[in-house]
C-alpha cells in the first residue's frame, strides 16, 4: 500500500509522519544528528518502520514521496558556511552590494532600534571586492539594448573568478527581470569556461525591479544552492540504496514542496522549509474543524514559531529578512525566536534574568539529559516545575535526571539571585511564557488582526506545556492541541499533507489603470512557465491550479500590498475590481483612513502560483468516542500558574482519552512524545480527531 512520508529536520529532534490511502497512520521522533542531519533523516525512517512493525526497506519500497523540511539552506546561511561565490554585474554597479540602499542598516530591525542609527551597523559583505566582476552591456527599461554584452569581457571575468577559486557564479544585470536575453547568455558563457559550474540568474531567482534586492536574493541562493545540492544528492542515493523509487520532495518557505531535483536551482526559496509544515498542517486542520482564522504556534527543542491562517490559507508575505538581508521571494510569514524548550536561561550583566535565544541543542542537550550540558533550560525548569514526568520522556524512551536540572538551575541562576531552585525554575516559567505571548500578539497586531478572534494550535514538543498560559495572555478563548496527529510531530504532518506549489512573477511597473490586454498577456507567460515546471516535477497530480496576484502601491509609496486576481480573460472592469480589493487591504492592514486614492495607483509586479494536489492526502481519522468519565492515572505537585504556586493535579494518559472526554485543570495530559499542561480556569475535551481542545472556564463551571 503506498505511503507518504513527511520528516521535519529540527535542530534538536527529527519528526516523521507517515499514512496510507486508508489513514493507517504513523510517527516518529528522534534526536537530530548535527551535523550529518542525513543520518537523523533515516533513523527517522527507522522509528516509523517501528511504529508499523514492518522493515525499513520495506517501507521505504512501498512509498511514493517523500516531502522533508531541512535546516540545510538555513544553517549554511546562518553560520556562514557557504559557497565561495563569484559576482557578475552590470559595469558602474558593482559598489551596490557594498552600499546596500541603505537598508542594511535597518533591515529587520525594530522601530526602537531603528531609532538609534548610530549604534546599528551594516552586516557582513555577501561577497568581498575581489569576487566582483563589471561587465560591459545595458538594457533598458524598455527592453531595449543600449550596450551589446561583451562576451569576450565576461569570459575573462569568468576566467578570474575561476583562478580565485570560486564554487558558484551569480549574475544579477540591470533590468533583467524585464529582458532576461544578457543574463541568460552570459550563463551560456560561464559553462563554455566551466561546465557544470552552479550558476544563478537573477532573473530567475527574483524577476523583481529593485536592483540591490534582487542581487542580494540571487547571491544568497548562490551561496546555499551548492550546499543543498552537495545535502540531497547523497541523501537520494541513501534511498534508493534502501530500496525507494519514490519522488523525494523538499519543503519550501511557500507552503509547498518542490522536487529535490529542482530545490538546489532555487534554493532561496527552501531557507523557510522547517517553518513552514506546521503552518500547512494547521491549514488542514483548520479545514477539517472548519476553523476561520488560526494561529499556529510551534515550540520544539530550538525555537518558538507563529503564523497564521486565515480565510484557509497561510499569511503569505513577498519578503523576508535573514542576517539584515531582506530576500525578495514569497513565502509563508512565520515568525520566529529562540524559546524553545531548550532555550537556555540566563543572567546578563546586570543579573537580569533571560531565556534564549542560545539553545542547548540536541547535544548535549538540556542539563535533565545527562549528557553534559550545565547550562539551564525551559525543560529543566518544567522539570523541576513538576510539569514533566522525567520517567515518560520521550515516551518513557529516555529517562530525566531532575537532580541535575536542579543542580544547573541552582548554580546558574538560584544562587546568583538568592532564590530557591523553584523560584527560580517559576520564573523561568514565567518568562518563557511572557515572550512567547509578546511574539504571538506582535504578529496577530502588526497584520491588522485581533487575536481573540482566533483560534490557536499549539504544537511541537515544548508547546503544549506553555500554550494556556500563554494564549491567555493574548485573550484567545480557544486553544487546539493536535494531540490526534501527535503533536510533537505535527510539523512533519503538515509535510506529508503538502502539495507541490511553485511561483512565477515579473515585474512590469505601470499605472493604473493597467491595459487588460497587457495583464493577460503577462499572466498567459507566466503560467506557461508555471507549466513547464510543473511537468519537469516527474510527479502525478490530482489537480492543477493557478493562483494570481500583484503587488500594488499608492503612485510614490515604495512598499506594495499583494492583492489577489481573478483567473481566466481580464476586462477593464475587472481591473477596476483590483484598484479597489488593493485599498481596501490597504486599509485593513495600515488603518481606515490611512489609503490616498488621489495618489492613483500603479501596478508592480505580477505572480502566479501553481498547485500541484499529491495523490496522497492524509486525513486524520476519527477518535474512538467515550462510554464514560476520564480516570486520572495519577496524582502528583505540579506548578502550572504563577498566582498559585504549586498545587495536586491529576495525571492523565492521554492514550487513555477518548472524543468526547473532558479533563478540568489543574490537571496534566502526557502523551507519548509532549505532555499539555491544564492550568486551574481551564477545561480539555477531546475532540471527534482525538485533539484536546482547551478553553477558559467561566465562573458558573469554576463551581
Amino acid at each position: 500500500m503506498p505511503y507518504v512520508i513527511g520528516i521535519d529536520t529540527g535542530g534538536t529532534f527529527t519528526d516523521a509522519f507517515a499514512a496510507d490511502q486508508h489513514n493507517r497512520l504513523a510517527t516518529a521522533k528522534t534526536p537530530s544528528t548535527p551535523p550529518n542531519f542525513a543520518d537523523g533523516f533515516l533513523d527517522a525512517i527507522d522509528g516509523l518502520a517501528g511504529d508499523l512493525g514492518t522493515d525499513p526497506n520495506e517501507l521505504l519500497a512501498n512509498t511514493e514521496y517523500i516531502v522533508h523540511g531541512t535546516t540545510s539552506t538555513l544553517n549554511s546561511l546562518v553560520t556562514g558556511d557557504v559557497a565561495r561565490v563569484g559576482f557578475l554585474t552590470t559595469r558602474g554597479h558593482a559598489d551596490s552590494i557594498a552600499i546596500m540602499n541603505m537598508e542594511g542598516r535597518y533591515a529587520g530591525l525594530g522601530s526602537d532600534e531603528i531609532q538609534h542609527m548610530a549604534r546599528t551597523s551594516k552586516p557582513p559583505a555577501l561577497v568581498p571586492c575581489g569576487r566582483i566582476a563589471e561587465i560591459d552591456e545595458r538594457i533598458d527599461h524598455k527592453g531595449a539594448v543600449i550596450v551589446p554584452l561583451d562576451e569576450d569581457g565576461v569570459r575573462e571575468s569568468v576566467r578570474a573568478l575561476l583562478a580565485d577559486d570560486v564554487e558558484a557564479i551569480a549574475v544579477s544585470l540591470l533590468w533583467s527581470f524585464h529582458s532576461p536575453a544578457h543574463e541568460q547568455r552570459v550563463r551560456e558563457l560561464i559553462h563554455e569556461e566551466a561546465p557544470g559550474l552552479y550558476v544563478a540568474l537573477s532573473s530567475e531567482v527574483s524577476p523583481r525591479i529593485r536592483e540591490y534586492s534582487r542581487s542580494v536574493t540571487t547571491l544568497m541562493n548562490t551561496q546555499v544552492g551548492p550546499r543543498l545540492g552537495a545535502y540531497l544528492e547523497p541523501l537520494q542515493a541513501r534511498l534508493r540504496e534502501r530500496g525507494f523509487t519514490g519522488g523525494l520532495m523538499v519543503m519550501q518557505g511557500s507552503g509547498g514542496c518542490v522536487s529535490a531535483a529542482d530545490a538546489p536551482g532555487r534554493a532561496i526559496t527552501t531557507i523557510g522549509s522547517v517553518l513552514t509544515g506546521g503552518v500547512v498542517g494547521c491549514t488542514r486542520m483548520a479545514e477539517a474543524l472548519e476553523t476561520g482564522k488560526v494561529i499556529s504556534t510551534d515550540m520544539g527543542g530550538t525555537t518558538f514559531l507563529v503564523g497564521l491562517v486565515v480565510d484557509g490559507k497561510p499569511v503569505a508575505t513577498t519578503s523576508t529578512v535573514l542576517n539584515q538581508y531582506a530576500i525578495s521571494t514569497p513565502t509563508v510569514d512565520v515568525h520566529t525566536i529562540g524559546a524553545g524548550g531548550g532555550a537556555i536561561a540566563w543572567l546578563d550583566t546586570a543579573g537580569n534574568l533571560k531565556v534564549g535565544p542560545r539553545s542547548a541543542g540536541a547535544s548535549p542537550g538540556p542539563a535533565c539529559y545527562g549528557d553534559g550540558g550545565w547550562e539551564p533550560t525551559v525543560t529543566d525548569a518544567d522539570l523541576v516545575l513538576g510539569i514533566i514526568n522525567p520517567d515518560n520522556f520521550f515516551g518513557g524512551r529516555k529517562k530525566l535526571r531532575t537532580q541535575l536540572a536542579r543542580e544547573a538551575i541552582d548554580k546558574v541562576i538560584a544562587t546568583p539571585l538568592s532564590m530557591s531552585v523553584d523560584d527560580a525554575a517559576a520564573a523561568i516559567y514565567a518568562i518563557q511564557n511572557a515572550q512567547t505571548a509578546d511574539l504571538v500578539r506582535k504578529v496577530v497586531v502588526n497584520s491588522g488582526q485581533d487575536p481573540r478572534e482566533f483560534t490557536l494550535y499549539a504544537y511541537g514538543g515544548a508547546g503544549p506545556m506553555h500554550c494556556a498560559n500563554y494564549a491567555a495572555d493574548l485573550g484567545v478563548n480557544e486553544v487546539v492541541v493536535p494531540l490526534g496527529a501527535t503533536a510533537a510531530v505535527f510539523s512533519a504532518y503538515g509535510l506529508a499533507a503538502s502539495d507541490i506549489i511553485l511561483t512565477a512573477e515579473r515585474s512590469q511597473p505601470a499605472p493604473m489603470p493597467v491595459d487588460p490586454a497587457a495583464v493577460n498577456a503577462v499572466y498567459a507567460e507566466l503560467e506557461a512557465e508555471l507549466d513547464a515546471r510543473l511537468t519537469k516535477q516527474g510527479l502525478r497530480f490530482s489537480t492543477v491550479t493557478y493562483q494570481r496576484e500583484a503587488d500594488i502601491r499608492y503612485t510614490m509609496q515604495m512598499a506594495e500590498v499583494s492583492t489577489p486576481v481573478p483567473g481566466g480573460k481580464l476586462a477593464a472592469e475587472h481591473i477596476g475590481h483590483i484598484g479597489r480589493d488593493f485599498e481596501d487591504r490597504y486599509e485593513a492592514v495600515y488603518g481606515k483612513g490611512t489609503g490616498f486614492p488621489d495618489a492613483g495607483l500603479q501596478l508592480i509586479t505580477y505572480r502566479v502560483r501553481a498547485v500541484g494536489t499529491l495523490p496522497i492526502t492524509p486525513t486524520l481519522p476519527d477518535h474512538a468516542r467515550s462510554t464514560g468519565d476520564p480516570i486520572p492515572s495519577s496524582e502528583r505537585e505540579v506548578f502550572l500558574d504563577v498566582r498559585v504556586g504549586r498545587q495536586r493535579a491529576q495525571i492523565y494518559d492521554y492514550r487513555a482519552l477518548k472524543a468526547g472526554h473532558r479533563v478540568m485543570g489543574p490537571a496534566v495530559v502526557e502523551a507519548p512524545t509532549t505532555t499539555v499542561a491544564l492550568p486551574p480556569g481551564t477545561a480539555g475535551t477531546v475532540d471527534r480527531l482525538g485533539n484536546l481542545v482547551i478553553r477558559y472556564r467561566t465562573e458558573t463551571e469554576e463551581h
